[in-house]
């Protein structure tokens, strides 16, 4: 299928779009939050049939996304960065502080989104890819351009955190 989106064929497109839009999109929200989703997993997919023409390693197609998807995610997250500092400076003021909500009525999957916001990006994705996404960690760090070590201490670390987390909300584990 992605030689023939290679050669241009749109049909081809459309059954890698919808193939693997789910994943792509569950990737982003998990990395990024719900506001711009839309926007994120549409740049992603231009940016795959942009490069489509240039891949020239079928086999590692997967691995291929999930960087274009982080790019995307990564990018996103330092305009983001960038917009609060620029709105911080010109009011002069930090952000309001938002009391955190009662979470201990809140569904479970609302408590492992915020957890993983707390997380660093390096730690949340490792995670996401791991334990949401099923990679294998070899694939994650060639995903990430890492040594599988790192991976892995990476993925032990945000472990702990997200389990600190949730036990600092009620949840035993």
């Amino acid at each position: 299928m992605v030689q023939r989106c290679q050669q241009g064929d749109p049909e081809g497109f459309r059954w890698l779009y919808r193939r693997f839009q789910p994943r792509v999109r569950g990737t982003l929200y998990r990395l990024c939050g719900a506001v711009a989703l839309d926007d994120l997993t549409q740049e992603v997919f231009m940016r795959v049939w942009r490069g489509l023409p240039r891949l020239r390693q079928l086999d590692i197609f997967n691995t291929w996304l999930y960087r274009i998807t982080l790019n995307v995610a990564s990018d996103y997250r330092r305009q983001c960065a960038q917009k609060r500092t620029q709105m911080e400076t010109l009011t002069q003021t930090s952000p309001d502080r938002v009391p955190a909500p009662d979470l201990m009525h809140l569904h479970y999957e609302e408590l492992v989104r915020q957890g993983l916001e707390t997380l660093s990006f390096e730690h949340r994705t490792v995670l996401v890819l791991h334990d949401l996404e099923s990679l294998p960690q070899k694939e994650i760090s060639e995903i990430l351009r890492i040594p599988v070590g790192t991976v892995k201490s990476r993925l032990f670390h945000a472990r702990a955190a997200l389990r600190r987390h949730l036990e600092q909300q009620g949840v035993t584990l």
